[in-house]
């Protein structure tokens, strides 16, 4: 892996160590993570530090990739999906003075791989999807998703299987 460095107009990666033919598009705002070989990444995507996405994976336009998640291999990230690593966001403490990193912890996320997620979804902190699972669009993700299993909704649940007619 080599580190990238690049600030420009079009785009602003501090410290991202990359693999082999990663695709990045403009506007992409990427700091201290880990992107692995043939991964492409979109117009308008943030990636934290300490996320690490996996190879072979393509993150759609407008993601948020926060600190704490970690994306397998071959993962579909569609557009506008937005990961969150905090169970209890503030702005403040309680005595008033503006929280900084010391004051709270992250909770990771983990994506499995060849794992599928939807336009538009919400995945809380702390939840594993699993190998192969696919998120629908729009799903707000609060529990573990099963290996191969389909969820949908808001909170998502788990869909019935069904054959394949192909």
């Amino acid at each position: 892996m080599e580190v990238i460095n690049e600030d420009s107009p079009r785009r602003s990666l501090v410290n991202v160590r990359v693999g082999a033919g990663v695709k990045f598009f403009n506007f992409v705002n990427a700091y201290g993570c880990e992107i692995g070989d043939g991964t492409k990444v979109g117009t308008f995507v943030e990636i934290q530090k300490s996320a690490r996405i996996g190879r072979r994976c393509k993150i759609s336009s407008h993601t948020f990739i926060c600190e704490g998640v970690e994306i397998g291999d071959e993962v579909f990230v569609g557009h506008n999906v937005s990961f969150i690593n905090d169970k209890f966001p503030r702005a403040t403490n309680a005595d008033g003075t503006q929280q900084t990193e010391a004051d709270w912890h992250v909770v990771p996320t983990r994506v499995g791989h060849r794992a599928s997620i939807g336009t538009s979804a919400t995945i809380l902190c702390g939840v594993t999807i699993g190998d192969g699972a696919i998120v629908g669009a729009g799903s707000v993700v609060t529990k573990d998703v099963p290996p191969g299993a389909t969820v949908a909704g808001n909170p998502a649940r788990l869909l019935p299987t069904r054959k394949s007619k192909i």
